[in-house]
């Protein structure tokens, strides 16, 4: 792991360090340390980290950290992040071009100033662009499938690809990206033109009901279930009367059932726990599978 370390240090300009603690780089707060945590400045020193981790160690790409859970015991390998350095928007008339670090809040008021509609729908949710397209998330009756058109990814060996939308094979919070183990770098997204007024209205109103109806001033990962072929992962789980119950420091969110929260001090084992609770109750009561949303790191679910 030194001989890594040394060598991605005199290879790259980015970040590197070892033994880094994970959880400031998760909404959830939670996560032990890294072995290696890495995070390039361009596309060139992306491709270099790869080529020098190569076979070695196991690797982890994270973007804003919005869905994930790190064990408590962190993660025996490299964690690479796509964040800040990889930033930027570009408009021209209703397209939109914009690299995998750029929040989608900031992205869907960039669209907003300039009168571009039918991404409103992302203005609230916190993660970046390329986690988003990853795993095609949405919310309110929107979903990124509907409004990008190409995306340039990454492979494994460095290898640059630029995707169509139909060649990006988005389905339910997947895409080709999780499939083929790719990394998204930017992406183009095509939008409508609209009345200004009338997309921050939108946006004004979506953000009223977050602020109304989810946990917003706790951690956490956001939906913390996929929704199911039958019924809604927060209704089933209250239906199953767990709103409101509590795993030493982990909580389902007696604000929105399907938000499993850190809400004193929690580790990863209490999440864990308190979702397998969820998980085996909501089974036995309707015969419902939950899956999870949030991505588990270090840990079996």
């Amino acid at each position: 792991m030194i001989r890594l370390y040394h060598a991605l240090k005199h290879s790259i300009n980015g970040t590197v360090y070892k033994d880094y603690l994970i959880k400031d780089n998760t909404y959830f707060k939670i996560g032990g340390s890294v072995d290696l945590f890495v995070e390039p400045e361009n596309e060139e020193e992306l491709a270099s980290t790869l080529a020098i981790i190569g076979d070695s160690i196991s690797f982890y790409i994270i973007g804003n950290g919005t869905n994930l859970l790190f064990s408590d015991r962190g993660y025996r390998g490299a964690v690479i992040k796509i964040g800040n350095y990889f930033n930027g928007i570009k408009i021209e008339e209703n397209k939109i071009s914009v690299g995998a670090g750029t929040l989608l809040s900031l992205t869907a008021k960039a669209a907003a100033e300039n009168e571009l509609k039918g991404m409103e729908f992302a203005s609230g949710i916190p993660g970046y662009i390329g986690g988003a397209v990853a795993m095609n998330a949405g919310a309110y009756g929107g979903e990124m499938v509907n409004i990008v058109k190409t995306v340039r990814c990454m492979d494994y060996n460095g290898n640059i690809f630029n995707f169509s939308n139909d060649e990006m094979e988005f389905e339910y919070r997947n895409s080709r990206v999780f499939k083929n183990n790719l990394i998204v770098l930017s992406a183009e997204l095509e939008l409508e033109k609209g009345n200004k007024d009338e997309i921050y209205d939108r946006i004004n109103y979506l953000a009223e009901r977050r602020r109304s109806n989810q946990p917003l001033d706790k951690p956490s990962a956001g939906s913390t279930f996929k929704r199911p072929t039958e019924g809604f992962a927060a209704k089933l789980i209250e239906d199953s009367g767990l709103k409101g119950l509590r795993y030493r420091g982990a909580m389902v969110s007696d604000k929105h059932s399907g938000f499993v929260i850190n809400d004193n001090n929690a580790k990863a084992d209490d999440v864990l726990s308190l979702m397998r609770i969820v998980r085996e109750t909501v089974f036995q009561k309707f015969g419902i599978l939950l899956e999870p949303e949030v991505k588990i790191i270090g840990e079996e679910f």
